[in-house]
This record gives structure tokens, C-alpha cells and sequence, in this order.
């Protein structure tokens, strides 16, 4: 099994475009330095409405893509210990986005 690393994605803006733009900058640099380390890589995204969802899916599936045999997943909402345990242990599972809160566009 290989190492598993959490990177923060939560603080973007609130607008989609501006989102994904802010990630492009600042969070996908640090996940493709894990990434040439050969570690899987867990996002965090904030909780946010259906808007965002477009471009996380595209984001995490491509970098999945673009790593194996390391895995990309994400997590939007709450950082759930038992959901990144679940994942270290899931080698089958990559390029996936869990919600792990109740009504997610309520939390945004």
C-alpha cells in the first residue's frame, strides 16, 4: 500500500470559475509535487452547492488520469477519519469525490 496524503483544498473562492481558477494556481502545483513522489493524494474541498461540482469531478478525474498507479480522490465536506481510512485501504478506488456532510448546498 502506498502512502496516502491530504492536501487542503477548502478557502477557494465562491464562484465556480473563480475556483477552479484559485486551484489551478495554488493547490494543483503541491498535489503533482506528492504526486511525483508516488504517493495517493486525498483533496479537501469545502462543502459547496451542485455549481462546483463540474469542475471538481473533471479535476480529480483527470489528475487520477494523470498519476497512475497512484490514486486521486476527494473529499467535500468534512475531513471524516474513517473515509480516509476507507481510501488508504480501497486500492481500486481513484479518481472519486465523496461527500461526507448531510445536505451539502445548505453548508456552503
Amino acid at each position: 500500500m502506498s502512502k496516502q496524503r491530504l492536501i487542503d483544498a477548502t478557502g477557494l473562492p465562491a464562484t465556480p470559475l473563480d475556483a477552479a481558477g484559485a486551484f489551478h494556481a495554488a493547490i494543483l502545483p503541491q498535489v503533482r509535487v506528492v504526486l511525483a513522489e508516488q504517493a495517493d493524494v486525498v483533496l479537501h474541498f469545502a462543502a459547496a452547492d451542485h455549481t462546483h461540482a463540474g469542475w471538481r469531478l473533471a479535476m480529480v478525474q483527470e489528475l487520477a488520469r494523470e498519476a497512475a498507479p497512484a490514486r486521486v480522490n476527494a473529499i467535500a465536506g468534512g475531513a471524516d477519519p474513517a473515509i480516509l481510512t476507507y481510501l488508504a485501504n480501497a486500492p481500486g478506488v481513484t479518481g472519486q469525490i465523496m461527500a461526507v456532510a448531510g445536505n451539502l448546498a445548505q453548508e456552503a
